[in-house]
């Protein structure tokens, strides 16, 4: 397999044990780091400071998190979703990854909220 894509079944894995079914934890025990690199200003590095920060987000009653498309190339991959927890607007969000050996190294991400009255009825997905 080429690196593109035996990293996009790994990165396709993740994806199914994070957002599918909503297990922080499995999915960082399985595919990232301990050296793992955070982007996102709410969160340290480290893989158990991110199971920290996420796992009551992904737990909660109604969460949903539904992958719209992953793109892979080499060892960056991109996972474009839309993510809904009660009490939260809904959410456009596109997670960036590096990968390493194998495992997820490096994270960034960018979160934009859906607009309640939007005039284009496709936007953002």
């Amino acid at each position: 397999m080429t690196d593109t894509s035996t990293n996009r079944a790994i990165v396709e894995d993740f994806a199914r044990i994070f957002y599918a079914e909503r297990d922080v934890a499995g999915a960082f025990a399985a595919h990232v780091s301990a050296d793992y690199i955070q982007h996102n200003p709410n969160i340290l590095d480290g893989p158990q400071a991110a199971v920290d920060a996420l796992k009551d987000k992904f737990s909660a009653d109604g969460a949903r998190f539904d992958v719209m498309r992953i793109l892979v190339d080499d060892d960056l991959a991109l996972i474009h979703l839309r993510a809904t927890r009660p009490g939260a607007p809904a959410a456009a969000v596109a997670d960036i990854y590096r990968l390493e050996g194998g495992k997820v190294v490096e994270h960034w991400d960018v979160l934009q909220a859906v607009p309640a009255d939007a005039v284009n009825p496709k936007a953002m997905f």
